[in-house]
């Protein structure tokens, strides 16, 4: 049936089913291209031949990772409203469509440096503009489709689909990158195809459609703010003016200020516009205000865990247990799965949890354990016994699935009924902003920990392995945020920095020198210095996240659920953790698609 088609189905419970399977395609679609991408860039940025070394490429890797949530986080609330004006089912085929072009252009890619680069930027930005109107309109589809007491199913296998599918990218973008790099991309051809032509011919627009206006002047501000924010943040890891980063950079300083001031700004146009992107006036609520902030202050201190975390065991600790660089992609992802583990277990325990014994104690209880979670992974050795590592990982999963739901559903709760789709929106956004800004966050702060004791370091190692002092103290000021980025892409920029004339000097270990575990061996200590100044800053986050939900109050619980709305509640809200933990952002709030209104009356 055509997808404009209104006509009522004579099997409605067998559409109900087709319009789960698409949803849940596009949910899978995502999570596997964003966790695939994350294991999979050290093969990429080989393939392309861009130098880690040079501190101006290091944006390039940045924009890669952030550029699909920025879209995502700028675009997914104005989408939902185009999907109400012009169908919900226009508009989430058009973002098959939208990926499917744009996974084509990418897995063609023919340029190298930093050309390769910005195309892969330019069309990771294009899939976010069609995975934003996935996102934005796959729960309303559910909503039209499924009725109330079975919705909660739905949507919470979609949260199971989010959390298979994180894990899922992890050992495919392991198994393939090795092969072809461009492959990471061409896997998710066929998948989003078949979403495509599935969504086109058999789903149909049930609900009805809202005459609405776009804040597109408070869109675009908020955009701007963001994206200041973050070129800010992005060019303040580099050099400037003989000081190891960039924070005294008049572009990186006006960048910061500048976002900062639109950010303001668009806090006033939203005071003003008829129809704003965010309802401030909902923060009236003291239990929506803080359960707003508790997100805020975890999705910033998870947003780029995972990231770090591969570069921790792809660029140090794998290659320092005998793994070759052409497999620790894969190891990595394998190595992984109790953090998937974790989720897969928090999901029906935080959901029921939260039903039944209200959220505030469950959601403050799960940011107190992920920020002791945090600082047990900071606290053991950077060559950790893998046991140990696992059992936190697990810690890490069960305890940000234990936030979760409560607080999903207390901020939900803390609203009345006709304002859940607006709060429900806020929450994904603040959820989305601050996991893209966590990123550089993360990155920053490894890399002044990196810039403190490198140079020590880096001089040590070489001058014991037999390297002349005069070009040892050379290589040793070379940017930290090089040695990072080399680490993380498993390359050995020693033969580069060296050259032959040095190796073939007498006295000089050449072997030792370019075997594939002496740079992460050499900078271990100092990567230990900044990961570990990372994961108490998170911790830090974590506890005063903790803080304001605590503040939230007791909170009132609306309505009775079944074990199996629980379980699926709870689903659903870890699956929005794993969608943020691979990049790729939130799709919308469980509450309010499962507890709100029919969205074909509104």
């Amino acid at each position: 049936m055509p997808l404009n088609s209104t006509t009522a189905s004579p099997h409605p419970d067998h559409y109900k089913w087709i319009a789960l399977s698409n949803t849940t395609l596009g949910i899978l679609l995502a999570t596997i291209n964003g966790s695939i991408l994350l294991i999979a860039l050290p093969n990429i940025f080989r393939g392309i031949h861009l130098n880690p070394l040079s501190p101006s490429n290091t944006p390039y890797f940045l924009w890669i990772l952030t550029g699909f949530l920025l879209v995502t986080s700028v675009l997914v609330v104005s989408f939902g409203r185009v999907g109400d004006i012009f169908g919900r089912v226009r508009m989430f085929t058009l973002g098959f469509a939208i990926f499917t072009v744009f996974s084509i252009l990418l897995s063609i890619t023919w340029l190298t440096g930093t050309g390769g680069a910005m195309w892969i930027i330019a069309m990771r930005v294009g899939q976010g503009v069609g995975g934003a109107f996935l996102f934005a309109n796959s729960n309303a589809i559910l909503t039209d489709a499924f009725p109330a007491n079975e919705r909660g199913l739905a949507l919470g296998i979609n949260g199971v689909a989010a959390i298979g599918g994180s894990f899922m990218g992890l050992v495919i973008g392991g198994v393939l990158a090795p092969i072809e790099w461009r492959l990471v991309f061409l896997v998710s051809v066929p998948v989003s195809l078949l979403g495509t032509f599935w969504s086109y011919f058999k789903l149909r627009d049930n609900g009805a459609r809202t005459p609405s206006s776009i804040d597109w002047i408070g869109n675009f501000t908020f955009a701007i703010g963001l994206i200041a924010l973050l070129t800010g943040i992005v060019y303040g890891l580099q050099p400037y003016g003989g000081h190891a980063m960039g924070w005294t950079s008049p572009f990186v300083l006006s960048c910061l200020f500048g976002g900062v001031a639109f950010l303001v700004g668009f806090v006033v146009i939203e005071r003003k516009v008829k129809d704003p992107m965010f309802e401030l006036s909902l923060f009236s609520s003291r239990g929506f205000a803080m359960g707003n902030l508790a997100t805020l202050c975890l999705s910033l201190a998870r947003g780029g865990l995972q990231i770090i975390l591969i570069i921790w065991l792809q660029g140090i600790w794998l290659p320092q247990h005998g793994y070759d660089f052409s497999r620790t992609p894969l190891w990595a992802g394998i190595y992984m799965i109790p953090l998937t583990i974790g989720f897969l277990i928090a999901g029906p325990v935080s959901g029921r949890l939260a039903d039944r014994h209200g959220a505030r104690n469950f959601a403050t209880i799960g940011l107190v354990l992920t920020g002791l979670s945090l600082i047990g992974l900071q606290a053991i050795p950077i060559n950790f016994p893998y046991p140990l590592f696992a059992v936190l990982l697990l810690m890490v999963g069960l305890s940000m699935g234990l936030f979760a739901a409560p607080n999903s559903s207390a901020v939900m709760n803390s609203l009345p009924s006709n304002r859940r789709g607006a709060g429900g929106a806020m929450l994904n956004t603040f959820q989305n902003s601050a996991s893209v800004l966590s990123i550089g966050f993360f990155f920053t702060v490894i890399t002044l920990g990196l810039s403190a004791t490198l140079p020590k370091s880096l001089l040590t190692g070489l001058t014991q392995q037999g390297v002349p002092l005069a070009q040892a103290t050379t290589i040793s000021h070379i940017p930290a945020i090089g040695s990072l980025f080399s680490a993380f892409l498993g390359i050995n920029p020693i033969q580069t920095l060296l050259g032959p004339q040095v190796l073939a000097m007498p006295g000089v270990h050449a072997q030792v020198l370019l075997g594939h575990s002496f740079f992460p061996s050499l900078i271990e200590s100092p990567f230990a210095n900044g990961l570990h100044m990372a994961f108490l800053v998170a911790a830090a986050l974590c506890f005063l996240g903790a803080v304001f939900s605590w503040l939230r109050g007791p909170g009132v619980q609306l309505h009775e659920s079944t074990l199996r709305d629980e379980v699926a509640e709870g689903y659903s809200a870890v699956g929005e953790i794993a969608m943020g933990e691979v990049a790729v952002g939130t799709e919308g709030d469980y509450f309010e698609a499962s507890h709100g209104e029919d969205t074909s009356t509104r």
